[in-house]
């Protein structure tokens, strides 16, 4: 019988989990000598490695001395809260990473909140140590007053704790000791984690927490054995979370080591699997044996909290950049992705408008951003925040904001939260004239917040929010306050006409960009939107004139990528989006069409 220990590792955006993963897979030998392995092995898609956070959890296992330790790399962003709480299901021990300099964050006490709520007892890894404003007894003993006011146990109050630099390959149990290996935190996930507590000679229990999707065998559940073995091409029992069953065979069963898959005949209680053959095969159902069917509780997935409308591209220049345009693509599309997020919903809104919910923007920013690589074009509108109704109360999302800015700018953000119904929960100076505000803000609040937050604190501030609850809805959010420039003409941008149009406000476009009638060609200075003419030349004559030819001086334009321009839109207004171009464009085109409507 095989030694396993189960381990999430768990953390706010940045704090270097995958970074540890990474070392953690180098050490323990899982690599053969002649492998060559990217840095961030474990993000493994082209987004991941782009903006370098995890969006999906993964797993992987390795061999330390006898014992088998599955490890699961959680996402730390709050859109992808979803993940990181199926995941602690399946495991027996957290790694908690905390950053040395930054300390405890928003996204530290919601996992750490979860993890707590299961019984699970954590490892703190005190990461980054080697920052030279690293301050690792102070980041202690912060993780301490948040388990308390969290109310762990005492078990949980006595967690070991292991200071590393996972970039550098180290870790140790006292920042005295020598800058050696791993090996501290590998004997101490050998020592603190429980073993599995079920038996391979038990009737089998088998519970999913993520999907794949392979186009050969269908969709894979990937999941862990709570009791008793599994065989390949065996008969088992899918019992459904809504207490249907449906008897089937597993026709694939595929094991973990490193970042390979490997084909396997027959797995046992305590390890994490991937299994294949049953169609409907969703999260959180139990595969149990048929002869003493025991299923296990359904996962509980938080609900989703935003939704964003995409719709066919009708500019006129749709079909000009993308190969998939009509609403059965997209809509084939968004059902393929939710085979396996199961964090986001759909519906289809009738004339070629789909309905997306997710856990926020970034989440849905990442979809559209995938689907625009594959060669899609849509529209998207304005975010929208979902509101629930009970007993005749409208409730909608909060969240709980923590905001690091430069102390002279705390007044401006105070004022532009006040003004976005935040209420301010506590404010502390951080040293390094830097000052912590935390904020308790109705989600509508954030939407197009952060662009503004960056202007406001000329890119120094740091924001961060994860989801508190649904609360009764609070009154009107202010919006933005300033109006669109649209073009009235089809045509090529000029020089000349944008250098005169660079007064009335900031453009989005460059010199020699295509326009069209209705496209938002940047931001008015003042709250009114003003139809401008971009395409207009320099008058030629044949008299020449000193001083005529005054040289043209453009400023650099906004780029606007997907995730800003989602923010800054209005209600009547959509991003257009093609795989090669981001517009932005009022709903209705025509001037006249905009008039009535607004009435």
């Amino acid at each position: 019988m095989q030694e396993f220990r189960n381990i999430a590792v768990i953390a706010h955006v940045d704090h270097g989990k995958t970074t540890l993963v990474d070392e953690l897979l180098k050490q323990s030998g899982t690599y053969t000598a002649h492998q060559k392995v990217e840095e961030r092995a474990m993000d493994s898609n082209d987004l991941e490695k782009e903006r370098g956070i995890t969006i999906l959890s993964k797993n992987t296992a390795i061999r330390y001395k006898e014992t088998k330790i599955n490890i699961i790399d959680t996402p730390g962003h709050a859109d992808f809260g979803g993940e990181v709480e199926r995941v602690l299901k399946m495991v027996d021990g957290v790694l908690l990473l905390v950053d040395a300099q930054e300390g405890v964050m928003p996204q530290t006490k919601f996992v750490v909140k979860k993890a707590l709520s299961l019984g699970l007892c954590p490892i703190v890894v005190v990461n980054k140590i080697d920052k030279p404003a690293a301050d690792a007894e102070r980041v202690v003993d912060e993780v301490f007053d948040l388990l308390v006011a969290l109310g762990a146990n005492e078990d949980q109050l006595e967690f070991p704790i292991i200071y590393a630099a996972a970039r550098d390959g180290y870790a140790k149990y006292n920042m005295s000791d020598e800058n050696k290996n791993f090996e501290p935190l590998f004997e101490t996930i050998l020592k603190h984690v429980p073993a599995p507590s079920g038996k391979p000679e038990n009737p089998l229990q088998l519970q999913v927490f993520t999907l794949d999707y392979d186009n050969y065998v269908g969709k894979i559940g990937i999941a862990r054995i709570f009791n008793g073995t599994i065989k390949k091409n065996e008969t088992v029992l899918l019992a459904k979370a809504d207490g249907e069953q449906v008897r089937g065979r597993v026709s694939k069963l595929i094991g973990f080591h490193g970042l390979e898959r490997i084909d396997i005949n027959e797995a046992e209680s305590g390890d994490i699997v991937a299994v294949a053959g049953f169609e409907t095969l969703d999260v959180g159902d139990s595969l149990v044996d048929p002869n003493n069917p025991m299923p296990l509780d359904p996962l509980h997935i938080e609900e989703p909290t935003l939704s964003v409308v995409f719709g066919v591209n009708d500019s006129p220049f749709a079909g000009l950049d993308g190969k998939y345009v009509t609403s059965n693509k997209i809509n084939e599309r968004l059902e393929s992705e939710m085979k396996t997020n199961i964090a986001m919903r759909y519906e289809n809104a009738g004339e070629g408008k789909f309905k997306v919910s997710g856990r926020g923007e970034l989440q849905i920013t990442i979809l559209a951003e995938n689907m625009r690589r594959e060669g899609f074009e849509f529209s998207l509108a304005r975010p929208e925040v979902i509101i629930k109704e009970e007993n005749g109360v409208k409730l909608e999302p909060y969240e709980h904001l923590v905001v690091d800015v430069p102390d002279e700018f705390t007044g401006t953000v105070i004022e532009k939260l006040g003004r976005k119904k935040a209420e301010m929960k506590a404010m502390n100076p951080t040293g390094d004239g830097q000052t912590r505000i935390e904020f308790e803000i109705p989600a509508r609040g954030l939407i197009g917040f952060r662009g503004q937050f960056l202007t406001d604190t000329k890119g120094e501030g740091v924001m961060n929010h994860s989801f508190l609850d649904f609360r009764p809805l609070s009154g009107e959010v202010e919006h933005r306050k300033n109006g669109a420039l649209i073009s009235m003409e089809s045509g090529t941008a000029m020089g000349y006409s944008l250098f005169s149009l660079q007064e009335r406000g900031m453009l989005f476009i460059d010199v020699q960009i295509k326009v069209y009638a209705g496209m938002i060609i940047g931001e008015h200075s003042r709250p009114n939107d003003l139809d401008v003419n971009p395409i207009k030349g320099k008058p030629q004559s044949n008299v020449r004139s000193s001083g005529a030819d005054e040289a043209i001086k453009l400023v650099p334009p906004r780029k606007m990528n997907l995730e800003l321009a989602l923010e800054w839109i209005e209600n009547d207004e959509l991003v257009e989006v093609t795989p090669i171009n981001i517009r932005i464009r009022k709903k209705y085109l025509d001037p006249n069409q905009r008039k009535r409507m607004s009435r």
